[in-house]
């Protein structure tokens, strides 16, 4: 049972990423119809937006601690960073230890500015053009940002830490009246959890409660009609571009702790999320939602030791093997509309 658990839990970690992920991707694809292949670039530039932000607040300057003094008796050279002069030493170690959900204001606003230049400087050139165009110039998009992160944070990894509070790890043997330490798992996994729900849960919110979400679920179903209400959804599918580019960001940022930050880490998670999508429904917004945990909880199944031993590498190809026979039986997906992706 222990085993089973935190499986589970593990494959809710994974699912929330995917799920993030493809949850902006569908929304791309169902108000602009373009696939976007340089959204798991959204998702690492997010995560070094957290990078960014970190580096930031430890910026320091060398002075000179007349109170300590080293082997040799001479005063100790410290490095102090600026914040602590901005804001006091307390409030500056804070900002520093919470360098990462800090980040969460710096990236929003980055997020949907970079979604929006990018729809209204590259993407809308190819609304008419069809699929495989649209795939070509996002996914070349994709590794032009993924060479200028490499250019400016280098090619090695940049680790992260969550705020000290979060770096334990939750007993949930305990918790479970399984048993103390049966069943040990990060707080800050947890924490992913939870804002992805938080995130997914807004995003619905904010499409079925707002007038601005009816419009574009409107327009999502019959953008010709609404046009002719004297509507110009074209601005708010571009907003809607951004809202997708920053949930891509967001979710970049609050995974830097679980995995420390890299170029290509985009391109990692890229083909899975498509995957998600295309297992969902494309244009499906539920349907990825609920394959990205689906298939996040399946792979970590299939990266139990008693299932490799059985079947060696079956965790490298579960989830495609998973796709291929929804492609095969469902094309348009669990929960996609009738006749995308069938023609």
């Amino acid at each position: 049972m222990d085993a089973i658990i935190l499986q589970i839990l593990n494959g809710l970690d994974k699912g929330s990423a995917y799920a993030l992920i493809a949850l902006g991707l569908t929304l791309i694809f169902g108000t602009l119809g373009v696939v976007n292949f340089a959204h798991g670039a959204l998702f690492m530039i997010g995560a070094f937006c957290a990078v960014t932000v970190s580096r930031i607040l430890t910026l320091s300057y060398t002075t000179v601690d007349e109170t300590r003094t080293d082997f040799l008796g001479n005063p100790m050279e410290i490095e102090v960073p600026y914040i602590h002069n901005l804001v006091g030493q307390s409030a500056g170690d804070f900002m520093i230890d919470w360098a990462v959900p800090i980040s969460i204001l710096f990236a929003i606003p980055v997020m949907i500015a970079i979604g929006v230049i990018m729809e209204r400087g590259l993407i809308k050139h190819f609304y008419k053009r069809p699929h495989a165009d649209q795939i070509l110039v996002t996914f070349g998009l994709a590794i032009v940002l993924q060479e200028i992160i490499k250019f400016y944070y280098g090619a090695n990894p940049i680790p992260t830490p969550a705020p000290s509070a979060f770096r334990g790890s939750f007993d949930f043997g305990a918790f479970l009246g399984l048993g103390a330490n049966s069943i040990i798992y990060p707080y800050w996994r947890l924490v992913y959890f939870a804002f992805s729900l938080v995130i997914i849960g807004g995003v619905f919110a904010f499409l079925r409660y707002t007038t601005f979400g009816m419009v574009v679920r409107a327009g999502m179903a019959d953008r010709e009609t609404v046009g002719l209400l004297g509507i110009n959804i074209d601005r708010k599918f571009t907003i809607m571009f951004g809202i997708a580019a920053a949930v891509a960001g967001l979710a970049g940022v609050m995974y830097t702790p679980i995995n420390s930050p890299n170029y290509h880490m985009g391109m990692d998670f890229l083909v899975l999320s498509f995957v998600v999508v295309v297992v969902g429904g494309m244009g499906s917004l539920v349907g990825a939602v609920l394959a990205g945990f689906l298939l996040g909880i399946l792979e970590s199944f299939a990266s139990m030791a008693a299932v490799l031993e059985t079947l060696p590498g079956i965790n490298q190809i579960v989830i495609y093997l998973v796709a291929i026979i929804i492609l095969l039986t469902r094309p348009r997906g669990l929960m996609g509309r009738k006749g995308v992706m069938e023609e």
